[in-house]
């Protein structure tokens, strides 16, 4: 639920309500029909079922998404937002087992507009209060200064709305589901997702732990062949839906594919769905045991897919023109050659330096071609091909690759096998500086900072204050930006925010300053 914010949603509702829903639509549509149609199931479980399996593992493939950085790829947006949409879907998903269950059971009426209602009454009430009283609460809990008590506030809220939603017949899961939801609005988003993160990790290991302690072992090497088809077959639908969508919404055939391999796994939200259903008779041990065995089996499979795939893309991906990195050229080595590591590299030979880039894009190594600039094919952050090309002999060296964890990764390494080089790193943003930090590098830059400075004072300089204002009240906002890095580096990211809410000191007047621009600032 953290994953969805509400700005997030409406920013990408075409995708989201347009791709994301027909996937969900057609996929539980189709396999809903398929267990009706072999007698496996009735249609109201034949549904809950089918729809189960239409939804794929967000964590499973937004890891594979962010440690691929494919996060920002056309298939990769299509992804998370078919991601978000099956997210949403869980909540009427969840809320319906409870109605199809009581409507399968002899003598109870499956529906009630009481219950409706009350249901409704409840998720309005626990809305109301996430909008009017959460940031509050959680305000008084951050002056206290104590984070322990911030994540146990935390906790408490999903605790409080699962208990709340569970007191109205609905699934606890639902309500620590909605509960995320309710706190991704929250001003304090970046810091709660920081403090229960620990939690999340461990109670996820243990929700698989559960997930595996029910799996019926002794029938699933009994029914193998069904596991095993059942999981391919699941795969290669999902595959081909998804292929289907995307490519009919002018998806190139190649990132179509990753999409599809991307989503082809069953999703955790299953593994909940089954247990919910045996407990309320929806469906027997047996098939839940089946079922979960095919999810399963479909998560260990989607990297071979993927893996595949990119096989083949790379078999169609021409090297002709394209040096390797095999011996280093000059005092300094650029890695990555992306917006920060052009701009760098081109200074640094304007200023006479010898350089040698690296880059590990061939479409990127012929667009810098075409303007003049040789850049060498290679992994920067494989250590062995830089300490074979001579970087220990290198002066500096820049990383200045787009992937955060592989700056940290390479920096980390280089400076182990030869501390004597001066590394520099770009910076992500202000949390990728802060984890830089542990590093041993001469300098760290992040990139949005310096441009954003210039950009504030070209604006203060058009408002009306003199050259000499801006260059110190630019200085003091650096030496407070610095102190605050170091201060969030010690104790979280909340820490040192009152340095940056307080006025900046201006210069003393001066002859040189226009009394025009004097008057304006005052």
């Amino acid at each position: 639920g953290l994953e969805l914010s509400f700005p997030r949603l409406w920013k990408m509702r075409h995708r989201i309500f347009g791709l994301g829903a027909a996937q969900m639509g057609v996929t539980g549509l189709v396999l809903a029909a398929f267990f009706v149609l072999m007698g496996i199931l009735t249609i109201g479980p034949a549904l809950i079922v089918g729809f189960a399996l239409a939804c794929s593992s967000t964590a499973f493939a937004l890891t594979m998404l962010e440690e691929n950085r494919e996060m920002d790829t056309p298939h990769g947006k299509r992804s998370f937002a078919i991601l978000l949409f099956q997210d949403l879907a869980v909540i009427p998903l969840l809320a319906a087992i409870p109605f199809v269950a009581a409507r399968g059971a002899s003598g109870e009426d499956g529906f009630s507009v009481q219950k409706l209602l009350l249901v409704i009454g409840v998720i309005i009430g626990l809305i109301l209060i996430a909008r009017f009283v959460l940031d509050r609460v959680f305000r008084m809990v951050a002056l206290s200064g104590s984070r322990e008590a911030f994540a146990a506030t935390a906790l408490f809220v999903v605790a409080g709305t699962s208990l709340a939603v569970s007191a109205v017949g609905l699934s606890m899961a639902l309500g620590a589901f909605l509960a995320g939801v309710l706190l991704a609005e929250s001003s304090y988003r970046h810091q709660i997702e920081s403090d229960i993160n620990p939690f999340r990790e461990l109670l996820l290991g243990l929700f698989f732990i559960g997930v595996g302690m029910q799996l019926d072992i002794p029938l699933i090497l009994t029914q193998w062949w069904i596991v095993l088809l059942g999981a391919l077959g699941l795969g290669f639908l999902k595959m081909g839906i998804i292929y289907g969508l995307t490519r009919s919404r002018k998806l190139d055939h190649l990132n179509s594919m990753r999409t599809g391999a991307t989503l082809s796994q069953g999703g955790e939200f299953a593994f909940v769905v089954f247990s919910l259903g045996v407990g309320r008779g929806l469906f027997t041990d047996d098939l839940a045991s089946i079922l979960a065995a095919i999810v399963t089996i479909s998560m260990a499979l989607t990297p071979i897919y993927l893996l595949l795939i990119n096989m083949r893309a790379k078999e169609k991906v021409s090297m002709h023109g394209i040096d390797e990195l095999k011996e280093m050229k000059g005092t300094a080595l650029v890695v990555g050659y992306g917006r920060m590591g052009q701009i760098v590299s081109q200074m640094l030979i304007g200023a006479g330096v010898e350089v040698t880039a690296i880059d590990k894009d061939p479409q990127r190594i012929r667009t810098a071609a075409r303007f003049g600039a040789k850049v060498y094919y290679g992994d920067g952050s494989n250590l062995g091909l830089l300490n074979s090309a001579g970087a220990s002999k290198a002066d500096a060296i820049v990383f200045a690759m787009d992937d955060p964890k592989a700056v940290y990764s390479a920096a980390e390494a280089m400076h182990g096998a030869n501390p004597h080089v001066k590394i520099y790193l770009r910076a992500f943003d202000r949390l990728h500086e802060i984890e830089l930090m542990d590093t041993a590098a001469s300098g760290i830059v992040r990139e949005t900072f310096e441009s954003s400075l210039m950009l504030a004072g070209q604006t203060m300089k058009g408002i009306g204050f003199s050259t000499r204002d801006i260059e110190d009240m630019t200085a003091e906002f650096r030496s407070r930006d610095a102190a605050r890095l170091v201060l969030q580096k010690a104790d979280g990211p909340e820490a040192g925010r009152e340095k940056m809410q307080q006025p900046l000191r201006r210069a003393k007047q001066s002859d040189e300053d226009e009394p025009e621009k004097i008057m304006a600032a005052e």
